[in-house]
Formats: C-alpha cells, structure tokens, sequence
C-alpha cells in the first residue's frame, strides 16, 4: 500500500513513519504533508490507498478534506490526534479507525489491517462491475450457451434457430454444430426479445431471420432455412412474417 501521512507537527509525522517502517510492512511506501491543503495535493498526484490524517492543524480541520473531493473518494482514512472528542465526527465521514495519540503500536497494526481489508474487498468489487459491465457489452452481441462442460460465448450472427425439446434447447449454429442447452425455449425467446432478428415462428422455434431462404406453403406452411431444415410456421405468426416481409421488401 502507498500511504500519505498529514499532520502540521514535524515530530508527530516522522514518529508515526517509524512506527509505519517497523511494525506495518504492508505500507511500502509512505509520503507526508503538513496541511491539510497540500496534503490534498499529494493525493491527487500520488493516489494514495490509506491516508492517516490530524484534526487539529493551522488553518483548517482534518475533517473537511472531504470538501476537496467532488467524487466518492477512493483512499481510506485514519484519523490520528491528540483529541478523542472528534471521534463521532471523524466516524461520520467513514473513516476506517481513530487512534489516539500517543499512538500504540497494537492499535496501529490493527488499524492499517482494517484498511487493508477494506482496500482489498474495494479492489474486488472494482473488478467485479467491471467484469459486470464487459460481459453486458458483450451480450449485446453475443449470447452465453450453458453446455456441460461450462459455458459457451456464441454471436447472435452465428445461430440459424433455437429448437424447443422439452425442457431442453437444441441450438443449432452456422458451422453446423448443435449445441443442447438445459434451459427452455422461453428463456432464449426472454433474452432475445429485443432482438429483432431472431422470431418466435412456433411455439417449438426461435429462428434466425437471417437464415430464412424461402416460406413454403405445401403440405403445411414451413420455413426453409439456409441448412435445408424446414421449420414449421404456425398460422398467425405466417401472418405476421408475411406483413413485415411486405412493410421491408415489397
């Protein structure tokens, strides 16, 4: 961890660096201030992840350096001052721990482990949205086929239909491969349903209109797919494909 000691007594920060060096070697790197406006400075610049910050310094308090930040800010605090009657106040503004001075080295390790903690629960939940929000871009065109041996990312282009079979989904894909899925039919027409490419033709048929090549009316109205597969059409929904095919092409 990198971590930015503010304090306006030159004696108190380089006791607290001491301390830091001896008995806190997860802090490898420390950096001071001596105020409160400069010590904002050097975490702007620096990114610190643990800031050990005095109340009562010249010129302004310890606890307005929230005022400083627009966004949530992404360091963890510990207030550390000779008063104890600020600390309902310095827990207000979350800060991790409040050690009193003079510091004891007990409380101390277990105030930066505290943030320690923290920062790393932070660090994983940081990955977590963004994972969240790589996959949400993703799905945007692709889909996630849950096989048997895990999961299969396939793109929307390369699926010709989804086949119902009772409570399973045979996905049939444009190399052809067939791909059985345990989930019903319902849940692909769920997540497809913006989709405008994909139609419910029947009530056991997801298709892909990009693969249609022909609607045949022989023998029951069918669709005949770009693989040769016929796929049953049920009556009202030949209707309506009829209906959009005229509003698109003719």
């Amino acid at each position: 961890m990198k971590a930015v000691i503010i304090d306006d007594e030159k004696r108190a920060r380089h006791l607290l660096l001491q301390l830091i060096t001896a008995y806190c070697p997860q802090i490898q790197q420390t950096l001071e201030a001596s105020d409160l406006a400069s010590g904002v400075s050097v975490i702007k610049e620096e990114q610190p992840e643990l800031v050990f910050l005095d109340i009562e310094m010249p010129n302004q308090s310890g606890l307005d350096i929230l005022d400083y930040f627009e966004e949530p800010i992404n360091f963890k605090i510990i207030f550390v001052t000779a008063y104890n009657q600020y600390a309902i106040e310095a827990f207000k503004i979350s800060a991790i721990d409040y050690l009193l001075k003079p510091i004891d080295t007990l409380e101390l390790q277990s105030a930066v482990l505290k943030a320690q903690e923290a920062i790393e629960a932070n660090n994983l939940t940081q990955q977590f949205e963004k994972l969240r929000a790589s996959l949400q871009q993703i799905s945007i065109n692709k889909i996630a086929l849950e096989i048997p041996k895990g999961i299969m990312f396939a793109s929307h282009e390369d699926i010709i239909y989804f086949e119902a079979d009772s409570m399973y989904t045979n996905v049939q894909l444009k190399n052809g491969k067939t791909k059985t899925i345990c989930k019903p039919l319902k849940h692909f027409v769920a997540q497809l349903e913006e989709n405008a490419m994909f139609f419910k033709c029947h009530r056991s048929y997801l298709i892909n209109l990009k693969y249609v090549d022909e609607l045949i009316k022989e023998d029951g109205d069918f669709l005949l797919m770009n693989n040769q597969k016929r796929i049953p059409i049920s009556r009202s929904k030949k209707e309506q494909f009829i209906t959009i095919v005229k509003e698109t092409f003719l």
